[in-house]
């Protein structure tokens, strides 16, 4: 029995992490990890596309520096090994589920076409260093088939980083700059293919003072290519039909290049147009306005101002729009992590449920105040509360100059008008002029929105009211006896609202009843009009009618029996008047 139950317990048991899973485990194609990666093979990568051709066009580079470049060469073929090991480790989604399981990871690699690329890169052509001697760099081209992984590396950074827009420029100018460099070294090994300082159109002869270095005869077929692929300056004629087919080419690439810049700086002033609609409104609409309507000149001052105010300091006041396509509950966790720490500060809202914080923290509109702008005043209708996010806001009297206290960044007002308080001696109107002294950010929280969280949470709403008459209490603005009597006046009148629940209900059995009683009368009055009829046609009364005229007397209801037959042949009978008033001779010959 326990060999048993210790059998049992070895198997149900998760088996234990292998040594090898614990070096290597499975990486998350979306995770941090895979992505730091990803930003490691940039470096290799952009080495072999950069350097090989550089070295293979160049002699004097490939010969001045060899020790270096072959450190680099292997330690950039390592990291190439190594990625090919991340992709042996690197999971998928399955059914939106990551995958995990190693066997399936690698028969689904080994599948693909970049396992064959991968594959092709590694390719040990370095051994063709032994009879064609150290000095043939163009034996690492394969290399060059690792370049998937560096656009995959910039798309992945494009979604991450907080620059997008930055970022697709500086990326667009490192494509520019390797086609550049790609070119200006097959315009030197052309010139010396066809001789250096032949024409004008080729590379001078180096054995004129300065063009002989490494460092000049990059530089001028650096700068020559750069001439020719933005077609900004003359350049000399070609003089061969090497040089011409170069040329054309060229041309034809710069073309293309030239839409494709225009294209891509189109596509990312576009795009931060956008952005800053989205973020910021729109102040052109609004001057527009005010200009056709003739506002005077102070006011409109004003309104540019509150609109430069918000672009510069980057203020954003349609949070709710900028986030509407998120998942509701995705949506909720950012505004948590943005604004739940400013909602916990009110007093009404501390020790409520998490749950309740996060649906109020959707409800909250922010809102801009400019200098001088009255944010309420005394008297108005409380339609909301406002918890001051960042700037000054003033308690002041009736005239506008004197200030009895100034609020800051934290504190909140308000709150009272908009929970229904019995008692509440100010009710729903506004007890003071609060006024912006600078631009102040608030968040808005309206009546309505917290009448909707709560009806979720009606010990929340109970919770709520304590706190707010607690508050009262110490402001000296709760009126126990008007409260008293508001709780007794709702009481009668759930009370009266249950007698009126009776008397309804009694009202529907009364109605019942009678329903029941007139149609028991019509029914009786259907079975003496049908037996009328057959005595006025004297023919026999048939028996069951019969039967029923003589239990159903006058002021008796008919019995069930009766009741059972007119619900059965009464109908039949008026239904079809034709076989019932018909003598019984016509209805059936075998009668």
């Amino acid at each position: 029995m326990s060999q048993n139950s210790k059998v049992k317990t070895t198997e149900s048991s998760p088996p234990a992490p292998s040594k090898a899973r614990r070096l290597l485990p499975v990486l998350d194609p979306s995770g941090d990890y895979y992505y730091w990666w990803l930003n490691t093979m940039v470096f290799p990568v952009m080495y072999n596309l950069v350097i090989v051709v550089c070295r293979a066009c160049f002699p004097d580079l490939q010969r001045g520096y060899l020790v270096a470049w072959f450190v680099l060469d292997y330690t950039s073929d390592l990291l190439y090994l190594l990625d090919i090991a991340v992709h042996f480790h690197t999971g998928f989604l399955d059914q939106g589920i990551l995958v995990e399981d190693k066997g399936r990871i690698s028969r689904r690699y080994v599948r693909t076409w970049s396992f064959l690329l991968d594959l092709v890169s590694l390719l040990p052509t370095d051994v063709a260093y032994v009879s064609l001697g150290p000095h043939v760099p163009t034996l690492r081209l394969n290399r060059f088939l690792r370049v998937p992984r560096l656009f995959e590396a910039f798309d992945r950074t494009e979604t991450r980083t907080a620059y997008p827009n930055a970022f697709r420029i500086a990326k667009l100018m490192l494509y520019i700059f390797v086609v550049i460099h790609w070119n200006s070294c097959l315009y030197f090994a052309l010139s010396r293919y066809l001789g250096f300082g032949r024409d004008a159109w080729v590379y001078p002869d180096p054995a004129q003072p300065g063009f002989e270095r490494l460092r000049r005869q990059y530089l001028y077929s650096f700068y020559f290519s750069t001439l020719i692929l933005t077609t900004v300056g003359d350049t000399p004629l070609p003089a061969r039909e090497e040089e011409y087919l170069f040329m054309v080419g060229d041309f034809l690439l710069a073309v293309m290049g030239f839409a494709t810049i225009m294209g891509s700086m189109s596509s990312v002033i576009y795009n931060m147009n956008t952005a800053d609609a989205a973020f910021f409104p729109d102040h052109a609409l609004v001057k527009k306005y005010l200009k056709l309507q003739r506002v005077n000149r102070r006011l409109e001052r004003r309104v540019i101002d509150w609109y430069q105010h918000l672009q510069i300091n980057k203020k954003m006041t349609n949070e709710v729009a900028i986030l509407k396509h998120l998942p509701e509950r995705l949506r909720a966790e950012v505004a948590v992590s943005v604004h739940l720490s400013t909602l916990s500060r009110v007093q009404i809202f501390q020790n409520c449920e998490a749950s309740l914080l996060e649906e109020l923290v959707l409800k909250l509109q922010p809102q801009t105040y400019s200098p001088g702008e009255y944010v309420c005043r005394k008297g108005d209708i409380g339609r909301e509360m406002y918890i001051i996010r960042e700037g000054q806001l003033a308690v002041v009297a009736d005239d506008g100059v004197t200030q009895y206290a100034v609020l800051g960044a934290g504190l909140y007002f308000g709150e009272i008008s908009i929970i229904n308080i019995k008692g509440n001696m100010s009710g729903n109107r506004r007890t003071a002029n609060i006024k912006s002294l600078g631009y102040s950010d608030l968040f808005c929280l309206s009546k309505e929105d917290l009448r909707e969280v709560l009806s979720e949470y009606p010990q929340a709403q109970t919770v709520m009211e304590e706190k707010g008459r607690e508050i009262l209490l110490k402001m000296n603005k709760l009126d126990v006896n008007a409260e008293a009597a508001e709780i007794a006046l709702q009481e009668a009148t759930e009370a009266r609202l249950r007698g009126l629940d009776q008397q309804l209900d009694d009202l529907q059995t009364k109605f019942a009843r009678l329903l029941a009683e007139l149609e028991s009368s019509a029914l009786k009055i259907a079975y003496r009009v049908e037996r009328l009829e057959w005595q006025t046609r004297e023919w026999p009364l048939p028996e069951e009618l019969a039967e029923a005229d003589d239990e159903a007397e006058p002021g008796e209801g008919p019995s069930k029996e009766g009741e059972g037959r007119a619900g059965q042949e009464g109908p039949q009978a008026q239904s079809d008047p034709g076989l019932s008033r018909d003598p019984p001779a016509k209805r059936s010959p075998d009668l």
